[in-house]
């Protein structure tokens, strides 16, 4: 069961700091990457399983729709308004999925800006142990939440269908 309490103006405040402060560390790592790597041969973190390489992705992950910046744009933006309305009409009063989403938000304008400025969106971590793809702080802002937010939503349904069953049983 999701918690019917409103997010207080304070919590909002400070998710709109907590969005701003990730968003400035988003476009100041790819900075530093774009000033240090650029050009440069990959930096290993982790022999064979991490490093930081420069790839400018005109596309989405894994090399999806390669040079369709401007149609990632749209499609990004249309995602991020979307996330934005659910959250100022007021429809999220879970705080695990006001997170998630604000996350997801962070993540989504951090590779926008990219796109809108740079032109492709700037990738530094690949790690080489699963051979996957190159990504970005914004990136895993994104993956992360997703993840987080599908495993919560699968959590509340075995919760309630729990409850159901148990209230079943006791004859309510």
């Amino acid at each position: 069961m999701k918690s019917d309490k409103k997010i207080s103006i304070k919590e909002r405040i400070f998710s709109l700091i907590s969005v701003v402060v990730l968003l400035c560390a988003d476009q100041l790592i790819k900075y530093v990457v774009d000033l240090k790597l650029k050009g440069n041969p990959p930096v290993v973190l982790i022999k064979n399983v991490l490093q930081f390489n420069y790839l400018e992705n005109d596309g989405a992950m894994m090399g999806f729709m390669k040079g369709k910046t401007e149609l990632m744009t749209v499609l990004a933006v249309i995602c991020v308004i979307a996330m934005l309305a659910v959250i100022i009409t007021g429809r999220i009063k879970d705080r695990v999925d006001y997170w998630c989403l604000l996350f997801m938000i962070t993540g989504g304008l951090g590779n926008i800006i990219d796109r809108i400025f740079r032109g492709y969106v700037i990738d530094y971590i690949e790690a080489l142990f699963v051979d996957f793809y190159i990504f970005n702080f914004a990136d895993c802002l994104i993956t992360v939440a997703a993840f987080v937010m599908i495993f919560y939503q699968m959590y509340l349904i075995y919760k309630d269908n729990k409850e159901k069953k148990k209230a079943g049983e006791n004859g309510d």
